[in-house]
C-alpha cells in the first residue's frame, strides 16, 4: 500500500465527509492505493456516524473510536500502530489542511528519501492569540533541538513507515515527533511550504493550556533522549559540581578557623555554625551526594531495561533475526 492517511477528530462531523470527498479525489487522479484511519477522539456529536457512513460506501476509510476524549497524542499513537502504507500522512480534520498536498509529501518520502516532512503554514489564517505563542515555541524547540523547522505543530506531516512504527507518541509529545524522530536516529527531516485554509466549520479544539503542557514535554522529551541510556552523565556531572562547591567552602571554613587558632589568632567574630557559608557547605555537599546516588541508581535501572529491542536495527546480512 503506497500511503496511509491518518486523521484524529474530534466533533467534526460537519467537515468529514467533505475532507473524505477530497481525499479520494487526491488519490484516484494520482493512482496511490491508500488507506485512511479515522480517529474519533471522544466525540460528542455525530463524527462517529459519518465515519461508519464513509467507510460502509468506500472500505479504504476506516475508523477508531475512544470511549472518552484522550488527546492527538493517543489518537496518533494508535493509529500509527494500524497503519500499512509505505508513506504514512497525518492531517487535521478541520479542513484546514489541505490534501492537495498529499502527492508533493509522498515523493519527498519515497523518491527523495527523506524520513519525515513538515508542514509548515507559512501564511496562517489563525489570531494573534495563536500565532505569537506559536512562533515563540517553536523558535525555543529549535533552539533546544537543533532542528531547523519552522512549524513544529503542523498536523500536516508525512513520514516514512519505519519512523512511526518506532516511535512512541504520548502526553502533548505529537508536536514533537521529529525531535522524537531524530533521537531515534531518523535524521533526515525537511519542512514544506503547506496551504493553511480557514476553518470553516466548528471551533479550535485547543487552549492555552497546551502551551504550558507542550514547554514540560519539550523539557522531558529532550532530557529522555539524551539521557535516558546514560542518567549518570547528567546528575553525576551535576553531583560533582555541588560537591565540590560544598567541598570548597568547607576548606574555607577550616582554614579560617586554623588561622584564628594558630596563625593569626584573631578571633573570629562567629561561630563556625553562626557563619552562613556553614549552611551553604552542607546544603552544596548533600545535595551532591543525592544528585550522585541518584545518577548511579537511575544507571543500574537503565542497564537492567537494556534489551535488543532498544536499538532500531533497519537491516541485516546473514543474521538470523530468530537467534
Amino acid at each position: 500500500m503506497d500511503i496511509s492517511v491518518v486523521i484524529p477528530a474530534k466533533d467534526e462531523e460537519e467537515s468529514i465527509p467533505e475532507l473524505s470527498n477530497w481525499i479520494s479525489r487526491v488519490m484516484q487522479t494520482h493512482g496511490f492505493s491508500y488507506e485512511v484511519i479515522f480517529i474519533d477522539d471522544g466525540s460528542t456529536d455525530g463524527t462517529w456516524e459519518e465515519i461508519k457512513k464513509i467507510s460502509k460506501a468506500n472500505p479504504s476509510f476506516k475508523g477508531i473510536q475512544f470511549n472518552r476524549n484522550f488527546g492527538k497524542s493517543a489518537a496518533l499513537h494508535t493509529a500509527f500502530k494500524a497503519a500499512k502504507g509505505e508513506v504514512v500522512i497525518t492531517m487535521d480534520a478541520d479542513l484546514q489542511d489541505s490534501p492537495d498536498e498529499i502527492p508533493e509529501l509522498y515523493t519527498l518520502i519515497k523518491e527523495q528519501k527523506f524520513h519525515l516532512v513538515s508542514g509548515w503554514k507559512k501564511k496562517r489564517h489563525d489570531p494573534i492569540s495563536k500565532t505569537l505563542p506559536s512562533k515563540f515555541f517553536n523558535y525555543v524547540t529549535r533552539k533546544i533541538s537543533g532542528i531547523r523547522l519552522h512549524d513544529f505543530n503542523c498536523g500536516l506531516k508525512a513520514y516514512h513507515h519505519s519512523v512511526i512504527k518506532n516511535i512512541t507518541v504520548y502526553g502533548e509529545m505529537h508536536r514533537y515527533i521529529p525531535v522524537l524522530a531524530k533521537w531515534a536516529g531518523f535524521t533526515k527531516i525537511t519542512e514544506k511550504v503547506v496551504e493553511h485554509r480557514e476553518r470553516k466549520y466548528g471551533v479550535s479544539k485547543f487552549g492555552w493550556e497546551r502551551f504550558v503542557r507542550g514547554f514540560l514535554d519539550l523539557l522531558t522529551i529532550t532530557f529522555v533522549g539524551r539521557f535516558a541510556k546514560r542518567p549518570m552523565h547528567f546528575f553525576g556531572a551535576w553531583g560533582i559540581v555541588s560537591f565540590l562547591v560544598g567541598f570548597g567552602f568547607t576548606v574555607k571554613i577550616f582554614w579560617d578557623k586554623l588561622d584564628s587558632l594558630f596563625i593569626s589568632k584573631i578571633p573570629l567574630k562567629r561561630d563556625v555554625v553562626d557563619q552562613p557559608i556553614f549552611y551553604l557547605a552542607l546544603v552544596a555537599l548533600v545535595i551532591g551526594v543525592q544528585l550522585f546516588l541518584t545518577g548511579f541508581l537511575a544507571e543500574l535501572l537503565a542497564r537492567q531495561s537494556v534489551s535488543k529491542a532498544d536499538y532500531l536495527v533497519i537491516a541485516s546480512i546473514g543474521i538470523d533475526s530468530a537467534q
